[in-house]
């Protein structure tokens, strides 16, 4: 009889698909600072408040928001293109601030031979600098929110990235850390291991909400396709 040592030793995720923004790289606090620039250039107010509520979310519908907000007469893709400028250069030049245990968890997948995508609402000039920072074959998809139609929390960039995989979603585990995200991979029929930063993210099916991901194993995410907690190990 198998036992639960043996299906944790055994069973890996068929692919697992990683939010950026947060959850690899704590890019919420640059993303914040360049709107704060944004208010400043305007002469418009905004609160970290307003920016928190926007973490996760596609690009040119928080870009509306803003607009909408700091009553700018600017059109949202230049709210976008001011934004994206900022974080951009912080990933290309800047000092990485990685997320605990996020860089070890991709190398551990790599060695353990699971695919990887990328899935993040930031657009190809910021996820790019962040993909060149590992090996060519790490990352074996990369969908970013400028390449779907329809943005996070609608499931489409997540089943774009299973598709891409060639994998079912069913199979695969999406790391998160935000609400948008969350029901964005729940949606598109993925185990979910959401590792919370700055905003708090609802319980749901097939969601495991875990303090970090130090110290987690390859093969604690795939306990995710039985059921199971990795915590409990």
């Amino acid at each position: 009889m198998t036992t639960n040592v043996d299906t944790r030793r055994t069973t890996l995720p068929d692919a697992v698909l990683w939010d950026l923004d947060g959850t690899i790289v704590d890019t919420e606090p640059v993303w914040l600072e360049a709107e704060f620039a944004l208010a400043a250039r305007h002469g418009a107010s905004w609160s970290e408040e307003d920016g928190l509520a926007l973490v996760g979310s596609d690009l040119l519908e928080a870009a509306r928001e803003i607009r909408r907000r700091m009553d700018l007469v600017l059109r949202p893709e230049e709210i976008v293109d001011a934004l994206v400028s900022e974080v951009a250069s912080y990933m290309r030049d800047g000092d990485i601030a990685w997320r605990p245990g996020a860089r070890e968890m991709i190398a551990a997948l790599t060695e353990a031979g699971v695919p990887q995508a990328l899935v993040t609402m930031s657009y190809t000039a910021v996820a790019e600098p962040l993909v060149a920072r590992f090996t060519g074959s790490t990352f074996s998809a990369v969908v970013t929110g400028d390449t779907v139609s329809r943005g996070k929390p609608h499931p489409e960039p997540y089943l774009a990235a299973a598709a891409a995989l060639g994998v079912d979603p069913s199979r695969c585990v999406a790391i998160e850390d935000s609400n948008t995200g969350t029901r964005s991979a729940s949606a598109a029929g993925c185990h979910v291991l959401v590792v919370p930063n700055l905003v708090p993210v609802d319980a749901g099916e097939r969601r495991t909400h875990v303090a970090t991901l130090d110290g987690l194993t390859p093969y604690d995410l795939g306990l995710l396709l039985t059921g199971s907690d990795p915590r409990g190990r």
